[in-house]
């Protein structure tokens, strides 16, 4: 289960979960934790990031093109 579920209350927007679990991840990364860069620099050059945050990174930006979507009116917008 998601790290964002634990002892908070659900939020409404979107990919809210998505991100909070992301901004974690890479938090806790060696990158950030070892060689002191900031997460964005950790993503853009891509060393020392775990898989698991490549996932989340990539779930996340298919949430938020969900959004744009413009079929999501007809099916839903999709929850992660």
């Amino acid at each position: 289960m998601p790290k964002y579920y634990e002892g908070k209350p659900v939020s409404t927007k979107p990919c809210e979960g998505l991100k909070e679990d992301l901004k974690e991840c890479l938090l806790e990364s060696d990158c950030v934790r070892l060689d002191k860069k900031t997460p964005k620099e950790c993503l853009q050059r891509g060393t020392r990031v775990e898989q698991h945050c490549r996932a989340l990174q990539s779930s996340f930006f298919e949430c938020k093109r969900s959004l744009l979507d413009t079929r999501s009116r007809f099916r839903g917008r999709k929850v992660y």
